[in-house]
């Protein structure tokens, strides 16, 4: 393998971080330590854990301006919004945290008469996580902080494109004195995280990212008899109603579209809006497209930022070329964005019409700032169409009629249901995926039942 990591920023395509692959000493001692730093931690009371744990999320918050910079420059998000993401790791953190008592108390069962019965949830060890750069502190916190909180250890691998964040996590640790080994992280390519997965040390994998990237880690880990959890991305759609609040629709809507130019695993990139109101909801939704500025993502002023390399730029061109090939029209005018060049990272938003389900960019993930909308007559053909897709991660609903909301995402096929709101994790709740999104959970109490394993205690305690 290559010695050293290169980031290579979207800002200007200069190299901003290098970094040496870890080695193979480091790699064993990093997953010794954590093993053995394991088999303390799990027996510290789980007060003591969240005293150590809120003061590192303390040390991490408190560090927000450097990090959002580093976030702007490592993968392209504005930094008008950049340090919105030390917030949600806040509030997801904190939260975490603060439920972790009451998620891993013993489970009771009915009394016996001469026995003590009950469930313990015991850590399940050390565990890898694979985390992603396009969020890259709002993915990996949904495990590493409830994983330090049920008694577990963590080695982190972050990718490539976003490495000084696994070196924020560490510092935050340290300075909170979290003790040595419980958290480290590894600079590895491919080939060596395959390496990892395989290692008997590593006991639950906990991997973001794309559904190849899934495909490996579940290669690796084949035969381990190990927990694996997948997110694996989305296409998520969006119903509008007849009987929506059309502004609210689509203020709401363009930003779930193009926010972090599009690259969210909840985005939405697919939008049915019904018949009566079609017309109105594209005029505005068209209308707020073209207020966007597509330039610099360190200027202040700068609304959407690049893709995080020209290839994805190209990927999510290329899918649009596709469907105006095919029949569809694309309504935002070329030269409506100046910084929007071909061979570059800089791509500004598109709302495509005329589009159908024969199309790729109606069904293949595009995870840039692209938008498909189609007209529908009625909630039938909506459902039809939401569930008309590999993947199921999220979905939305526009409308006045909670009811009818309830109803329709009790038939729609995704791990969260949305009404009036998309493009965001509540940590109360349960983070999960259908289908080619993968599988497993994180957050909310239910994601500590896949960083512990049920251990049973049957006492016979009388003859």
């Amino acid at each position: 393998m290559a010695d050293k990591l290169e980031t290579i920023s979207p800002v200007d395509g200069s190299v901003y971080v290098e970094r040496n692959y870890a080695i193979e000493t480091q790699i064993v001692e990093a997953l010794n330590a954590g093993r053995e730093a394991q088999a303390e931690w799990r027996n510290v009371p789980i007060a003591e854990r969240a005293a150590i744990l809120t003061r590192a999320v303390d040390a991490f918050v408190s560090a927000k301006d450097g990090i959002a910079e580093e976030i702007t420059w490592q993968m392209g998000r504005p930094i008008r919004s950049a340090a919105g993401e030390v917030g949600g790791f806040e509030e997801r953190a904190r939260h975490m945290i603060s439920i972790a008592a009451e998620s891993l108390v013993d489970v009771k069962v009915d009394e016996k008469d001469g026995f003590t019965r009950f469930i313990r949830r015991d850590p399940i060890g050390l565990v890898f996580v694979v985390a992603p750069w396009n969020y890259p502190y709002l993915t990996s916190v949904n495990t590493i902080i409830p994983a330090l909180m049920a008694g577990n250890s963590v080695v982190l691998k972050h990718s490539a494109q976003t490495p000084l964040c696994a070196e924020r996590y560490a510092d935050a640790f340290r300075e909170a004195g979290l003790p040595a080994g419980l958290f480290s992280y590894l600079h590895l390519d491919h080939a060596e995280t395959s390496r990892v997965i395989r290692a008997t040390e590593v006991d639950f994998v906990a991997f973001t990212g794309s559904v190849p990237g899934g495909e490996m880690v579940e290669a690796a880990a084949a035969g381990r008899f190990i927990g694996v959890g997948l997110e694996l991305g989305g296409k998520d759609p969006a119903y509008v109603r007849a009987d929506v609040d059309v502004g609210n629709a689509v203020e709401n809507l363009v930003d779930g579209s193009f926010f972090n130019s599009g690259q969210s695993c909840c985005g939405i990139e697919r939008i049915y809006v019904h018949q009566d109101i079609y017309d109105q909801f594209l005029e505005g939704f068209v209308e707020l497209t073209r207020g966007y500025k597509l330039g610099n993502p360190t200027d202040p002023e700068t609304t959407i930022g690049p893709l995080v390399r020209t290839s994805a730029a190209e990927f999510a061109r290329g899918q649009v070329a596709d469907a105006v090939r095919d029949g569809a029209r694309a309504l935002i005018e070329p030269g409506t964005f100046d910084a929007d060049k071909e061979g570059s990272p800089y791509m500004g938003p598109q709302v495509l019409v005329d589009v159908d389900h024969s199309m790729r960019v109606m069904t293949e993930e595009t995870f840039g700032p692209v938008a498909g909308i189609m007209k529908v007559a009625d909630d039938d053909e909506a459902v039809a169409l939401m569930n008309d897709s590999d993947f199921g991660l999220t979905a939305s609903v526009w409308t006045t009629d909670e009811q009818a909301a309830m109803e329709i995402g009790d038939r729609v096929a995704t791990g969260t249901w949305f009404m009036n709101r998309c493009d965001y994790l509540d940590p109360a709740l349960a983070w999960t995926g259908v289908k080619a999104s993968g599988r497993g959970c994180t957050l909310s109490t239910l994601g500590y039942d896949h960083l512990t394993r049920p251990k049973s205690f049957h006492l016979k305690t009388a003859n």
